[in-house]
């Protein structure tokens, strides 16, 4: 299938080639090559990138014409350009100009004379091609919703997932998981975290961040989940207290899935610390190695529900903001 992308550099470059030859402009087709090199995949991004390119460019050809007025149109006057230029145009972060910068050197360099209308020609293919990449970057780009709800909802049941699973084993120790939802959650969420960058660069950086808020917030949780099956690896035999954190953690999928905070999960929780701190000291040395475990279980869902409670508070003044 043609990617959206394609299709905008096609009809990019199609507009600015007629566009450089109604205006009379030589070669037209490279305002073609232009408008190819500023079609990018955000509007941030392309604005950015049409502005660096053409101030490098014009940086390019101020340059090349001293250069070649002062020491003649050689072709080692033209490599003299790229061991100034280049460099210079890396350093004050222009370097995504090289390629644009470099074609109109070329044409100064084949024209053998730099004059008025050589450079206003320059100036107006620059402006032909890198006009129309930012005109048609500016008038769609593919919206994000619909992939970023996806990618929540796949988290969400991911981590419902995850949570069964380590009940299972805290009330099963003997039961042996593969991991696959934990690394499928990984992956959800760094693509989440990048759609979302997407998404706030098609908005300039205004406007909703909540999506930005969200995946931060999964990815902190994700540490805690991953220290959480560290000490799991500790609970060998099967005690009252992990069946209890059990039944706390498979309790969560609705608190995974709410965009408030209720503070449900964490009230039994501490509810069931008071409980296990009534108990008695563990008689052998294994039990204790195991409740240890199971008491610094309850530590690393308390993280875990800080982060919930810190991020879905900032989500919804975003969203309340947004309203």
């Amino acid at each position: 299938m043609m990617g959206i992308r394609v299709i905008k550099t096609a009809l990019a470059a199609l507009a600015a080639i007629y566009t450089a030859a109604y205006f009379d402009l030589n070669p037209p087709l490279s305002a073609g090559i232009f408008a190819i090199l500023g079609v990018e995949v955000t509007r941030m991004r392309g604005v950015q990138s049409s502005l660096i390119r053409f101030v490098a460019s014009v940086l390019g050809l101020f340059l090349a014409s001293v250069l070649f007025e002062t020491l003649g149109y050689h072709i080692w006057t033209v490599s003299l350009f790229i061991l100034i230029t280049f460099p210079l145009l890396s350093r004050f972060q222009l370097k995504d100009g090289i390629v644009t910068s470099s074609v109109i050197v070329f044409h100064v360099f084949d024209r053998g004379k730099v004059t008025a209308e050589l450079i206003g020609n320059e100036v107006m293919l620059l402006l032909a091609g890198l006009g129309w990449a930012t005109i048609i970057n500016l008038i769609y780009m593919p919206a994000e919703d619909k992939k970023l709800k996806r990618l929540r909802d796949e988290t969400e049941h991911l981590f419902t997932g995850i949570f069964e699973q380590i009940a299972r084993t805290l009330r099963d120790p003997s039961y042996v998981w593969d991991g696959r939802e934990l690394l499928d959650a990984h992956r959800a969420v760094e693509h989440g975290a990048r759609r979302a960058a997407v998404s706030r660069e098609n908005r300039f950086g205004w406007g909703e961040r909540y999506w930005e808020v969200y995946f931060v917030m999964r990815k902190d949780q994700l540490e805690s989940i991953q220290q959480m099956l560290v000490l799991l690896a500790f609970v060998y035999e099967t005690v009252p207290q992990g069946g209890q954190i059990a039944d706390v953690l498979e309790s969560m999928g609705d608190d995974v899935k709410s965009d408030v905070y209720e503070g449900n999960v964490e009230r039994r929780l501490e509810e069931l610390e008071q409980q296990f701190r009534a108990m008695p000291l563990p008689e052998t040395r294994q039990e204790f190695e195991v409740r240890a475990s199971l008491f610094q279980m309850c530590r690393e869902l308390h993280r875990y529900l800080d982060a919930a409670k810190r991020n879905k508070r900032k989500k919804q003044e975003l969203l309340n903001a947004d309203a």
